[in-house]
């Protein structure tokens, strides 16, 4: 799936989601644009791990006086596709 980002510095990102054991897990997220290695970090660590936790740890945190984060935004597309 690919999402378009709002209010932050990358332009989309994209992941896939698997059904393992009934738990849909993320695999291969990928941020267009935005600061290289927090997004390259962001992506390591989220991957294998099912995307209602994910939704949990990253959703609501801002960037600086945004009001939105590159992470917010990957809770916003998951929440989309859960």
């Amino acid at each position: 799936m690919v999402y378009k980002t709002k209010g932050v510095c990358s332009s989309a990102v994209s992941f896939d989601i698997a059904e393992e054991n009934g738990k849909k897990i993320v695999k291969n997220v990928q941020f267009m644009g935005g600061c290289n290695g927090n997004t390259k970090g962001i992506g390591a660590l989220v991957e294998g791990m099912e995307a209602a936790e994910v939704v949990n740890r990253l959703e609501g945190i801002k960037c600086g006086f945004k009001s939105t984060s590159c992470p917010d935004q990957l809770a916003k597309a998951l929440n989309e596709y859960i």
